[in-house]
């Protein structure tokens, strides 16, 4: 993401956001529906001193923005949702953006059609999940 614009969609409090902007990323969008979201992304930005946007805005309902890479984690848990998501970021593809899918298993997660990349064990809790340890794996859609 080195001097690229980033779009971190469904950015939660803004981690991956934060990430691109330590890897050297030029600008990074954060959008999330959620109104708790732009405060905990604001929060994590200062505290990790880099510069986030934020946006409420359903970006679902208007052609991808112009950036270099998308970056979407945790989308594949409803599948309105799942399937909604996918198509608008094939549109994305297809213009040319890189795009960068995290999933940690979810029920409706493609099983075809995206290119493998990597796999992390991340600790968590039961009380969000159903286990001490959820492998996540992030995909890219070729």
């Amino acid at each position: 993401v080195a001097g690229k614009r980033v779009l971190d969609f469904a950015a939660g409090s803004g981690l991956v956001g934060v990430a691109a902007m330590k890897a050297g990323a030029a600008s990074v969008l954060c959008a999330d529906i959620d109104p708790f979201c732009q405060a905990a992304v604001a929060a994590n930005a200062t505290a990790n001193d880099v510069t986030l946007a934020f946006t409420q805005t359903n970006l679902l309902d208007a052609p991808p923005p112009e950036v270099e890479v998308i970056c979407a984690g945790d989308i594949c848990y409803e599948r309105p949702m799942t399937d909604a998501v996918l198509a608008w970021l094939a549109l994305a593809r297809e213009k040319g953006t890189r795009v960068l899918i995290g999933d940690p298993g979810r029920t409706y997660f493609p099983r075809t059609g995206l290119d493998f990349l990597a796999e992390y064990r991340v600790p968590t809790s039961r009380e969000l999940e159903d286990q001490e340890i959820k492998r996540s794996s992030v995909w890219a859609m070729p």
